[in-house]
């Protein structure tokens, strides 16, 4: 049942990417990003809350402009940096509570994202980080700081073609269906159910964001988590059908298969009937499976462990000064167990501006 469910939405999928004008991107048209979610998207305001899930130290930055730390779960620049190029819009996107982000820096949008944040909020009080609800918050603070720069008519032109970014979800699913399932997952039943929760969630949030004023608005699916270097560890170390093996957890990646396929119908609904609105569910699962399993073709040479340390548990806190970073990171898929290199999310990026036509028509 689950096979021919992703089999239809892929069918879906396959006539809205085909029905995208191949015209040049317009980029003139999209005046910022604002971006929201987790640790992919976090440019460094995990470094203003006590929180562990930080990136601020390194070897995190070591391949940043004057090798800087700046907060991004990378070697350097993440996903959103890129779609900032591509636009044309500016060189980087800077989280939000960094104090040097001016009101002039707002006018082409900031980050509110929080690494290890998630849409449960069992997943967000155990990283202690900012929730979705917390960094709408946010977003409304500097919604205010614009207004009174620029007015009232110049703010809404901005956040009406501004692009809206949303990437969060794998926590949820690493956290408390993976690794703590009985505390969180049990009382919604299945697997199923509990994804069903979370993407009502993330849809709230999206109608939120629409009542702001976001029209257009982009959403990245689930990663193939069985492929995570942090699971394909834990995967080898526990006797099951992986004892022992460094490969991808098939069933985890089912997962995030039937998850994804869940959202591009809640991306369809959303479309349907938010009037004015452009909504685009953004493919990350199937580049970053495609260069697992063909890393040679993106000149990689490791595609199941991480550049930093052993690559194979080390994040955050525990990747660090005391590591042993590998000596070309451009060689790698996954910079620490769970986070892409700098390389990894350009390919993402790139992969992802099929979209901005269609975002931008």
């Amino acid at each position: 049942m689950a096979s021919k469910t992703t089999s239809s939405f892929f069918f879906l999928s396959l006539l809205v990417f085909l029905s995208i004008p191949n015209s040049a991107i317009a980029s003139d048209k999209i005046t910022a990003i604002f971006a929201f979610g987790d640790s992919t998207i976090d440019a460094g305001n995990n470094n203003h809350l006590n929180s562990l899930f930080r990136g601020d130290h390194l070897p995190y930055g070591c391949d940043f402009p004057n090798h800087v730390p700046t907060g991004r779960f990378s070697n350097g620049k993440i996903s959103t940096d890129y779609f900032s190029q591509i636009l044309g819009i500016k060189d980087l996107l800077p989280a939000f509570l960094d104090p040097q982000v001016t009101d002039n820096d707002l006018l082409t949008g900031v980050s509110f994202g929080s690494g290890g944040s998630g849409l449960d909020s069992h997943t967000v009080a155990l990283a202690n980080v900012l929730d979705l609800g917390s960094q709408f918050e946010l977003f409304e603070q500097a919604l205010l700081r614009i207004r009174r720069f620029v007015g009232n008519e110049k703010a809404n032109d901005i956040i009406q073609n501004a692009l809206f970014v949303i990437s969060i979800g794998t926590n949820d699913m690493l956290f408390n269906v993976y690794m703590l399932p009985t505390s969180t997952v049990t009382p919604y039943g299945s697997i199923s159910s509990y994804q069903d929760f979370l993407l009502q969630n993330l849809q709230n949030f999206i109608q939120r964001l629409y009542g702001a004023g976001g029209r257009r608005i982009m959403v990245a699916g689930l990663p193939p988590i069985g492929c995570l270097p942090i699971q394909v560890t834990i995967d080898s170390i526990i006797p099951s059908q992986n004892w022992l093996q460094r490969v991808c957890n098939v069933q985890q990646n089912i997962d995030s298969q039937n998850y994804n396929a869940k959202l591009q119908y809640h991306v369809h609904l959303l479309q349907a009937t938010l009037q004015d609105a452009k909504v685009a569910y953004l493919d990350i699962y199937t580049p970053i499976l495609d260069m697992v399993l063909y890393p040679a073709k993106y000149g990689f040479g490791h595609s199941l462990q991480g550049c930093c340390g052993t690559g194979m548990l080390e994040m955050g806190p525990v990747c660090n000064t005391d590591d042993i970073i590998c000596p070309d990171p451009s060689k790698y898929l996954f910079w620490d167990a769970v986070h892409l290199t700098q390389k990894g999310y350009s390919v993402v990026a790139n992969n992802g501006q099929t979209l901005l036509p269609y975002l931008t028509s």
